[in-house]
């Protein structure tokens, strides 16, 4: 889930570790940690889903930004689906249980 969450506010604009962190938490994901979060951005980055460069910091050191590519939004559009789809389901169980 989190590799569609990023992949999903990469799809707005290029953004840094940190940012996309705090847009994560801002969204009601919650807190990632740098532990969590900089794997997910390397294997997204080995896999070609996005791609990385570095940017020189204006008051401290330089960030990693990282980008969307042409094959990631593809997986986006389709993970998305599939997200979707598994989501109605469950929705579905959760409302079946509910009505009881």
């Amino acid at each position: 889930m989190l590799d569609l969450c990023l992949l999903a506010l990469l799809a707005n604009r290029e953004s840094y570790g940190y940012e996309l962190a705090q847009s994560l938490h801002g969204a009601g994901i919650g807190p990632i940690q740098g532990g969590t979060l900089y794997p997910v951005l390397m294997r997204l980055q080995k896999t070609g889903l996005v791609t990385a460069r570095w940017h020189a910091g204006e008051s401290g050191p330089a960030r990693k930004y990282y980008r969307l590519t042409t094959a990631g939004a593809d997986a986006l559009r389709s993970t998305g689906s599939d997200w979707r789809r598994f989501s109605d389901q469950v929705n579905g169980l959760l409302t079946e249980v509910e009505s009881r």
